[in-house]
């Protein structure tokens, strides 16, 4: 299956630069499929929480994200989305860091009030009320 993408895909040398593998045919490839791409992944997955009676799910990398983000209704995409969708896409194409598109998906989920409550657990010496003040 790797083979199948390294031959879609091209490589450019700068000249004081890494190589670097174009990833437009890899990344629709594995948004289409639903596959994780190891070099985009998150350092902590985005934990979505749909409600109670829901199981919560891990968002682990920008393929993920952007597969998520892709099948939000349409009449609900706002700026907010935007941002995200943008900052995924910029990611994907190598424009972005995954941490980034990270904290842009973070944000999405935030506000969307999809952000699962574990995400916003206390850092040591913070108490309660500061992280309940956030969320107003």
């Amino acid at each position: 299956m790797a083979d199948s993408f390294l031959k879609n895909s091209t490589v450019s040398v700068e000249p004081t630069a890494k190589p670097r593998v174009s990833i437009g045919s890899i990344a629709r490839i594995a948004i289409d499929r639903e596959e994780p791409m190891d070099y985009l992944h998150f350092f902590s997955p985005v934990r979505i929480s749909r409600g109670q009676g829901h199981p919560v799910e891990e968002v682990d990398n920008v393929a993920e994200a952007m597969v998520f983000l892709r099948k939000w209704p349409t009449g609900r995409r706002g700026p907010v989305y935007q941002c995200a969708l943008n900052c995924c896409a910029a990611a994907l194409s190598g424009q972005m860091s995954a941490e980034e598109a990270r904290k842009a998906f973070t944000g999405f989920a935030r506000i969307t009030r999809l952000l699962d409550d574990d995400m916003a657990l206390p850092v040591a010496g913070e108490n309660m009320a500061d992280i309940y003040a956030l969320r107003r």
